[in-house]
């Protein structure tokens, strides 16, 4: 306990700064607004000019933004999102609890592929109340994978990032830490028009990348992480982050400092360390049916060198994101991704194209297309020679899932994919094969779509 606290009280300051940012800067923006409030009516109503006898209700810029476009951290999904979670209010609190939990058995194929029986799993939940004059959300989101699928993680061909007992992991997705997110946001509206947001927490995700995976409707029928998420969503589990951000109903600009280190193997720690780390971030809402974002972010220390030394990544990361609601009941999500990591002498890029159709809220088909350009050293090639090389690792992969009739609150579901990943020829021997196939066979279960009731319950606030 000792070694813990020597470990986190020199960085405490740095940690708690977005949280106090949010706990204080609101009140005194809402005592500065108290003088100038015309209290001669409820706050969000104003009278119709054309008929003074009548007073009309004005929704206000945080009303008319919906809950259903919260992606991870601070991020944005189409509004035409449903939304999954288990909702209740106590006092002025709107509470929703949210989750995905996946029992599976992984079979990765090659030489240097795995077998595995676990859990992919995670929970979370947000509490929102109104403070001042704007809205204030707290976020808690927690995985047991470090229980489930083992200190090392699971079964992933191609996947790289992180490290194990002091070795970087390969053809491996490494657990969730046990507290994915910790934070709480704030949002006040300056005028009808243009708000302010700030994000901060000791766990969270900076401005940068889309949506991360657990989150993307267009992910959520299957468990495996996809190997472009290193280029993509990587930091959605920085300890230390604080975002402020300026908004309108269809605009987002964010910029963020953040702590860039990825996280150790001890994954029920928190691996706070100066936020020395920055990026930023524009999102896009043209329409109901598309979110579209561009950013960049300049990450301290976040990777090793073949020498050893610890070395600081640049990325760039582009997305649209596209969700359409069907007259069956069900939606169709459809992501397309662009990353790029460029450390040292060295400009590695990434592209995913991913979609799930929910054909009748029974029957889902999903299918995912991804090519990153990997070195042998992020691979952990041991040949000489290599290491410092790039390589073209291309992976698909398609799915089915069949949702049983809900109970209660819950969905279970019942599916499967199979993998086929495409190895460079120089990597063959080490591999054993230039096409591994591989399967995934799972049973899933998550909470069920919340009714528009619901959702317009946790809309605005």
């Amino acid at each position: 306990m000792a070694s813990s606290l020597s470990r986190f009280l020199p960085y405490l300051p740095t940690q708690i700064a977005g949280l106090c940012l949010v706990l204080f800067v609101p009140e005194l923006t809402a005592q500065a607004q108290a003088g100038s409030m015309d209290h001669s009516m409820p706050p969000g109503m104003k009278m119709n000019e054309s008929d003074h006898s009548m007073a009309k209700v004005d929704m206000g810029l945080l009303d008319s933004i919906s809950s259903s476009r919260e992606g991870s951290g601070t991020s944005w999904m189409p509004d035409e999102s449903p939304m999954f979670g288990i909702h209740a209010q106590s006092d002025d609190w709107k509470l929703m609890f949210h989750g995905n939990f996946f029992l599976e058995s992984i079979s990765d194929g090659s030489k240097r592929g795995d077998d595995q029986v676990g859990s992919i799993n995670w929970v979370m939940a947000m509490a929102k109340t109104k403070l001042g004059a704007g809205n204030l959300n707290l976020r808690l989101m927690m995985s047991a994978e470090n229980w489930t699928v083992g200190k090392c993680g699971y079964p992933d061909l191609g996947q790289t990032g992180e490290s194990c007992n002091g070795k970087a992991l390969h053809d491996q997705q490494h657990p969730h830490d046990l507290f994915m997110e910790v934070a709480a946001s704030y949002q006040i509206a300056l005028n009808h028009d243009v708000g302010i947001e700030i994000y901060g927490g000791p766990a969270g995700e900076p401005a940068l990348g889309p949506v991360a995976f657990p989150h993307r409707l267009s992910a959520f029928p299957g468990p495996q992480g996809p190997i472009s998420h290193h280029w993509l969503d990587a930091t959605h589990i920085s300890f230390g982050v604080a975002t402020l951000g300026l908004f309108t109903k269809q605009w987002k600009t964010e910029i963020s400092v953040f702590n860039g280190r990825e996280p150790d193997d001890n994954r029920t720690d928190f691996d706070l360390k100066p936020m020395d780390s920055y990026s930023g971030r524009v999102s896009f809402l043209p329409t109901r049916n598309w979110a579209l974002q561009i950013s960049a972010g300049h990450l301290k220390e976040a990777e090793t060198d073949e020498s050893g030394k610890i070395i600081d990544v640049t990325r760039y990361t582009g997305s649209a994101m596209y969700h359409k609601n069907l007259d069956t009941g069900g939606n169709w999500a459809t992501t397309v991704a662009y990353g790029e990591n460029r450390e040292a002498n060295t400009i590695s890029p990434a592209a995913i194209f991913e979609t799930s159709l929910n054909l009748d809220n029974h029957n889902i088909v999903s299918g995912r297309l991804e090519s990153v350009e990997k070195t042998g050293r992020d691979l952990s090639i041991p040949v000489a020679g290599l290491t410092e090389k790039g390589y073209r690792i291309a992976k698909y992969s398609v799915g089915y899932m069949y949702q049983i009739n809900q109970i209660g609150n819950w969905t279970p579901g019942l599916g499967f994919s199979v993998t086929s990943t495409t190895i460079p020829s120089d990597l063959v021997p080490t591999y054993g094969e230039r096409n591994p196939l591989g399967y995934v066979i799972f049973a899933s279960l998550r909470p069920a779509a919340m009714k528009m009731d619901g959702m317009d319950g946790m809309k605005g606030m």
